[in-house]
């Protein structure tokens, strides 16, 4: 089944991360890499419109946003959340994180 988030660098929409059978992917909106207006989210995620994958493991700057120790245990308790699903958990804790990025289901775009 696939999970997938919006990706917002501030409030401004920028792409798409998302997980399915074949790992985990994220791509930049076409209208951002035309318009890169915040740059990169990442140094290891230069702005292009090819999707960036990895096959067993979150791409890591996106697992850098969950929450980690004694908070990821109270967060998956909870949200009675599977504190190995990384995609639930970024989708849970990184909302509203600290920082310019933050993801958001369907359900959660304002």
């Amino acid at each position: 089944m696939r999970k997938e988030g919006n990706v917002f660098f501030h409030d401004d929409y920028i792409g798409l991360a998302w997980q399915d059978e074949n790992g985990y992917w994220f791509q930049y909106a076409r209208d951002y890499v035309e318009k890169p207006i915040h740059g990169p989210i990442s140094q290891t995620l230069p702005v292009r419109i090819e999707p960036f994958h990895s096959v067993k493991t979150m791409i890591s700057f996106f697992d850098g946003l969950i929450p980690e120790g004694w908070l990821l245990h109270i967060a998956a308790k909870n949200w009675k959340l599977n504190e190995k699903d990384r995609m639930e958990l970024l989708l849970a804790a990184c909302n509203d994180c600290i920082g310019a990025v933050s993801i958001r289901a369907d359900n959660q775009v304002k």
